[in-house]
């Protein structure tokens, strides 16, 4: 989930960045040929979901809506040597996109901020399980590598169901369940204090705004375990995260809060 959420955003006022970066951030592979694909830490990336796609960058990781973007769009990004993860929402419902009226209203609940998104209720994986198994396969099918599955922590959030820690370790175990069943990566998407249970089920991790609230130590169990951490800031110029993300081996940097085209990394 967006960590803030804004519904009116006001420009930022972006600061110079730092330029160096951590050994091996350029490297994207994982493990041996034909194996599930394993970004390490320190790889570099762009976190695109708005507007058409900058396939241009040189960056060896791509993170792009799955449902907007077209199996023509990770062909190119693959022609350039790129890995593309698919942004998917499994936590939350949205009224815009065209598997929306499949979902039944009881598991549709409260608005997580952003206009149109309401939060799911995790504990019904009779109706879920199936629905996200479709859009998953849906990444598959547009030759994906990898599923960023966002609105991953709803127990920590206000979402109109009695949601417990337990259900969304077993939701989001799900979740990295499916992906991993069609060969492909899966990332956990904040859901900080159940790192340390998840670690072990996730090829990534993606965070948002760990160094404006103090929380990317706790990011740390995914790069000891070789597995890259993802991470963006919207309102923290760079100079005042870049030394400890480097520090951390996190990919870091700064973006807008729509998401198009524009970053500066660390």
């Amino acid at each position: 989930m967006r960590r803030l959420i804004p519904l009116v955003v006001l420009p930022l006022l972006l600061l110079a960045g730092c330029t160096a970066s951590p050994d091996g951030a350029d490297d994207a592979e994982g493990g041996p040929s034909g194996a599930r694909w394993q970004p390490r830490p320190g790889t570099a990336w762009q976190w695109q979901l708005r507007g058409r796609i900058d396939t241009s960058l040189d960056v060896p990781v791509y993170d792009i809506d799955g449902f907007d973007q077209s199996q023509k769009t990770v062909a190119a990004l693959h022609r350039e040597g790129r890995k593309v993860i698919c942004y998917l929402s499994t936590g939350a419902w949205e009224d815009w996109r065209p598997d929306a009226g499949k979902f039944p209203k009881s598991v549709i609940g409260k608005g997580n901020g952003w206009e149109g998104e309401r939060w799911l209720d995790i504990r019904r994986l009779d109706v879920l399980e199936p629905l996200m198994a479709a859009r998953i396969d849906m990444c598959r099918d547009k030759g994906f590598d990898a599923v960023e599955p966002d609105n991953m922590d709803g127990y920590k959030n206000r979402t109109g169901f009695p949601l417990k820690a337990r259900d969304q370790l077993r939701y989001n175990r799900l979740i990295a369940g499916l992906a991993h069943e069609r060969g492909m990566a899966v990332g956990l998407k904040n859901d900080l204090d159940q790192i340390p249970e998840l670690v072990d089920d996730f090829d990534f991790a993606v965070n948002e705004q760990c160094a404006q609230y103090g929380e990317c130590a706790a990011l740390s169990p995914f790069v000891k375990a070789g597995k890259a951490v993802f991470h963006v800031e919207y309102e923290v110029p760079t100079r005042a995260f870049c030394a400890e993300s480097r520090r951390l081996k996190l990919s870091s940097m700064l973006k807008k809060y729509e998401l198009g085209v524009w970053r500066r990394a660390c």
